[in-house]
C-alpha cells in the first residue's frame, strides 16, 4: 500500500493531481478521513490531473457534484446519508455506468455500495497540515 505523507494542502492537491491523471474511467475511489483531513482537496487535485479547470467545492449539501470535461470527474459526498440504499436511491447504478472517475467522500456512510474493485484512499490528520495518505486497491496507477 503506497503512503504518502504531504505537509500542506497544496501538496495535497499535487498529490491528487498525479494520482488521477492515469486512472482509467470507471474508477471508484472510496475515500476516509475525518472532517477537515483534506479530502476534497484531494479531489481538487485529482480535477487538474484530469484536465478538468472547473471550481471544485465540497458536496456535503448537494450529495453530488458533476465535473465536465474531456474525463469526467463524480465527486460524492456521503456525509448525510444513512445507508446505501440512499446512495441507489440518487442514482448511484447511473453514474457508475458513464465510465466516469467517481470519488466517495465518508465512504464509510455507503460501505454496502462497494464491490471490492475500488481504491481505497485515507487521508489522516497528523498535526494542522500534514496529512499521511494511503492509496490501496487493484487500479492504482
Amino acid at each position: 500500500m503506497p503512503t504518502y505523507i504531504t505537509k500542506n494542502e497544496q501538496e495535497t492537491e499535487a498529490l491528487g493531481a498525479e494520482f488521477a491523471k492515469n486512472l482509467p474511467g470507471g474508477s471508484v475511489i472510496a475515500m476516509y478521513g475525518d472532517l477537515g483531513a483534506g479530502k476534497t482537496a484531494f479531489v481538487r487535485g485529482m480535477a487538474k490531473g484530469l484536465g478538468l479547470t472547473c471550481r471544485v467545492t465540497s458536496p456535503t449539501f448537494t450529495i453530488v457534484n458533476e465535473y465536465l470535461g474531456d474525463r469526467e470527474l463524480i465527486h460524492f459526498d456521503m456525509y448525510r446519508l444513512q445507508s446505501a440504499d440512499e446512495l441507489f436511491d440518487i442514482g448511484w447504478e447511473d453514474y457508475l455506468s458513464r465510465g466516469a472517475i467517481c470519488a466517495v467522500e465518508w465512504s464509510e456512510n455507503v460501505q454496502d455500495a462497494f464491490t471490492g474493485s475500488e481504491i481505497t484512499l485515507t487521508i489522516e490528520k497528523l498535526d494542522e497540515s500534514t496529512r499521511k495518505i494511503s492509496i490501496e486497491g487493484d487500479g492504482i496507477c
